[in-house]
């Protein structure tokens, strides 16, 4: 079994808000998260070199022979197949910039300590660039979601076969839908011409759903009633969606449970849109979005003509709230009130247009705990501990403290 290590690089940065709360490598795209994706081609179990405020939570594990991979890289047959045949001390580069490389313990160490690699043979591949796709900002998430969930449907059904769908529900081009065990389906519409369909195992989809593919409903999840799911969607792990959606990735634990439309946007765990909530994916005058950029700053254009709402792990918004066009919202905030709320929310926010207060840190736990606990989690005391860090590491942002 293979020891996989993947590591946070510079741009770990330009992933906030999302990577306050966790590795690169434990984001979601597609089906599975990035982690999950190397343990299922490689064969081995993932540990992390991600940032100090993360690292009581998510662990490195070293060996004598260790796949130290870029956590960023989204695999693929190509560049698995690269990686599979490094040697020990042998590195993969492109242009200087580390890729992969294939590590006894005391080369790893010195890659740690950032000393200078000794007998490190690296081999340049950039005849195979075109085969690399990283991800470098929240939106390229929404933006790559569609292919990776067809790359991730191919991984996880091969040879494996599907629950019969029952004949109350109307299937379109069904040798590309799969229902896991379990799962539930009830007098809906699934259209796979533009992609795969794939129901996890325990997920539910009620009655009156229409659903494009490419689309992933992960284990656990609920797809309510008269639901209009549009392709390039991922709902994570034991989360809730009713509504609208259009290219929305859910990493998880999260509800957007009643009317109201979201597109071209990325929600952390434990999150929660209240009812009649929306989210603007386009500008009037369809120009160019720019969004909050966490390097500079400032807001930066972000080259593209669709993008939504961007929101952390634990952010809240209440009944009827409006986001307006490329919204980055923290961790931990709670947005709501009449009008629309600024387009960049710092982490631990609490109000809306009319003006913000600081969300206090032992609300912040309370209001984690009994979340959590609804889906039989706790907030443990490493939690605690990435919480404080954001907390205080975001307080720069919170203008009027």
């Amino acid at each position: 079994m293979e020891n996989i290590i993947l590591f946070d690089d510079d741009h770990w940065r330009s992933l906030l808000p999302l990577t306050y709360t966790r590795p690169i490598a434990q984001l979601r795209i597609g089906i599975l998260t990035i982690a999950e994706k190397w343990e299922h081609r490689l064969g081995g179990q993932v540990s992390y070199i991600t940032q100090d405020h993360l690292a009581d939570k998510f662990s490195i594990n070293i060996s004598d022979n260790n796949l130290v991979i870029n956590a960023r890289l989204l695999p693929n047959d190509n560049i698995t197949d690269l990686i599979e045949q490094l040697e020990i001390n042998e590195a993969l580069l492109v242009n200087d910039t580390l890729i992969a490389a294939r590590l006894n313990k005391t080369q790893f160490d010195n890659l740690v300590e950032e000393k200078e690699i000794e007998e490190l043979k690296g081999v340049d591949i950039s005849k195979h660039e075109k085969y690399l796709h990283f991800i470098e900002r929240p939106y390229d998430i929404f933006l790559q979601n569609g292919k990776e969930i067809a790359k991730d449907y191919k991984l996880l059904t091969y040879r494996k076969s599907s629950q019969q769908i029952s004949y109350h529900n109307y299937p379109i081009n069904p040798d590309r839908i799969f229902i896991a065990e379990g799962a539930e389906v009830t007098f809906s519409s699934l259209n796979a011409t533009d992609g795969p369909i794939y129901i996890g195992k325990n997920a539910k989809v009620m009655e009156g759903s229409n659903i494009r593919g490419p689309f992933a409903l992960c284990d656990n999840a609920v797809v309510k009633m008269g639901a209009k799911i549009y392709g390039g969607t991922t709902i994570g792990p034991y989360s809730k969606v009713g509504g609208e959606l259009s290219n929305v990735m859910i990493q998880g634990y999260s509800n957007k449970g009643h009317d109201g439309y979201l597109g071209n946007a990325v929600l952390g765990e434990w999150c929660n849109l209240g009812a009649g909530t929306n989210s603007s994916n386009l500008k009037n005058n369809y120009g160019n979005i720019k969004i909050w950029d966490y390097n500079s700053n400032n807001f930066a254009t972000t080259g593209q003509q669709f993008c939504g709402l961007i929101m952390g792990d634990h952010s809240k918004a209440g009944i009827n709230t409006m986001f307006n066009t490329g919204t980055v919202v923290g961790v931990s905030a709670n947005v709501y009130g009449a009008g629309f709320p600024r387009n960049f929310i710092p982490s631990y926010s609490w109000g809306g247009a009319s003006g913000y207060k600081t969300y206090k840190m032992e609300k912040v736990f309370e209001t984690a705990e009994k979340v959590m606990s609804r889906r039989k989690k706790s907030l443990t005391d490493s939690d605690k501990i990435i919480l404080e860090h954001i907390f205080h590491e975001t307080a720069i942002y919170r203008n009027w403290e």
